[in-house]
């Protein structure tokens, strides 16, 4: 469903709601019955976030470019002390 935003020139500005395939037509204003034409202004247009942005920019590349791993990701790093000492006597896997 898309949404129309027509004037009257007694009455302001109102909302039609229609299908998009549904024909054109200038509606009749639901107030005072009386001739509308239709209003028109640029589509809100938001920016996402910078992170969302590149999230979506690398997804939409990889799709065509695949990145290509040079060398295995680093193993993480265990710490040789534990902080808490007794977290040393706990069983390890």
């Amino acid at each position: 469903m898309a949404r129309y935003d027509y004037a009257c020139g007694q009455c302001g500005v109102f909302e039609v709601v229609r299908p998009i395939d549904a024909p054109i037509h200038e509606p009749a204003c639901a107030t005072c019955g009386g001739a509308a034409t239709r209003v028109y202004a640029p589509p809100a247009i938001t920016s996402p976030h910078s992170v969302l942005r590149r999230v979506r920019d690398a997804a939409a590349a990889s799709a065509h470019e695949p990145t290509v791993q040079h060398h295995m990701p680093a193993p993480p790093r265990r710490n040789a002390h534990p902080p808490n000492p007794l977290h040393a006597r706990l069983p390890r896997p």
